[in-house]
């Protein structure tokens, strides 16, 4: 009878953080699985906190150094469960994690991917793991169509939330582009979601620690973009998807240049401000679009003001907290 679920862990010097990923897989109410940990050259001793436990369900695998995409695609591929789900080594599980996913499996047995909610929590935070009160049974699933669409109301899933059929993940290998650290697992599933639908468990029952150095999975980071933006954009150009999906991918994608353009322009590089909005001209049917264009013509005093203006604006809307998580990338005009 095949496994239910592999879990598969990139590890990459987490010694102080592995020990409590793990024992999150472990205690799962879910018990029908296997924890791959590919170490990947770890130099801190990660490896020897794994090699401690004693519970044989966990296979550790060690490779050289050769980043995160290679790892988790080398977890793929020695998997034998049914499912792979993802789990980052400083990142956290709730025990109903994966019988939740199971759930949204029934619900949704045309589904390819299957999640749920998760929280974004401090580096720093007080209390780890955290903890908070879910009613997993009575959350509601989502049966999403289009991740770009649903992306534009609130991130949506993280690499810790998320499980795929083994069977998609070996037809897609390399599933995470190698050599490659923002966004490679964007990358994926956005991919995935281009080829059958994703159902949501919209409840948070993974946490995810931000503000860890290679940790945070972005469309951007330190003024460059991801570079699967690039491969968005040119498939939806290029009549890979549905005309839907194009739509809601381009102007997805058009906003986190336009974010990169207002990053620019308040640091006074306004040419550099001017590429980035070209290169999501593409989507710029919208007026955020429009206005970042019509802000990198000012002169830069009066742009400077604008744009702190916008920044305080926005910051004043994020008043509530989705179920999915906590923030809105595409921000406000």
């Amino acid at each position: 009878m095949t496994m239910k679920f592999s879990v598969v862990i990139p590890l990459y010097n987490k010694a102080p953080f592995i020990g409590c990923a793990l024992q999150s897989v472990l205690r799962q109410d879910f018990t029908d699985l296997e924890v791959i940990v590919v170490d990947d050259g770890s130099t801190d001793g990660s490896a020897e906190v794994v090699r401690a436990s004693a519970d044989p369900r966990v296979r550790l695998v060690c490779q050289d150094n050769a980043g995160v995409s290679a790892a988790r695609n080398h977890g793929i591929a020695l998997a034998r469960g049914e499912w792979v789900a993802f789990l980052d080594a400083d990142d956290w599980q709730h025990p109903a994690f994966l019988s939740t996913l199971l759930r949204a499996q029934e619900a949704y047995p045309q589904a390819d991917t299957v999640a749920t909610g998760y929280l974004r929590c401090p580096q720093d935070a007080r209390q780890w793991p955290p903890q908070w009160v879910v009613a997993a049974e009575q959350a509601p699933i989502e049966l999403i169509t289009n991740l770009a669409q649903r992306w534009l109301s609130a991130p949506t899933v993280c690499s810790s939330s998320v499980a795929v059929r083994r069977t998609r993940l070996l037809s897609e290998q390399p599933c995470f582009p190698v050599g490659e650290s923002t966004g490679e697992d964007l990358d994926l599933w956005f991919r995935l979601n281009e080829k059958a639908p994703l159902a949501l468990a919209k409840v948070p029952l993974a946490a995810y620690r931000v503000e860890l150095a290679g940790s945070l999975s972005s469309f951007h980071n330190a003024g460059q973009a991801a570079p699967f933006l690039g491969r968005m954009q040119q498939r939806a150009l290029h009549g890979s998807m549905s005309a839907e999906h194009a739509k809601s991918t381009l102007w997805l994608v058009t906003q986190h240049f336009v974010m990169l353009s207002r990053e620019a322009l308040a640091t006074g590089k306004r040419g550099q401000a001017l590429r980035w909005l070209l290169k999501g001209w593409r989507g710029a049917s919208h007026k955020r679009w429009w206005l970042t264009a019509a802000t990198v013509m000012m002169p830069q005093t009066q742009a400077a003001r604008l744009l702190k203006w916008r920044a305080g604006r926005s910051a004043t809307k994020v008043s509530t907290i989705d179920p999915v998580t906590r923030n809105n990338p595409a921000g406000s005009a």
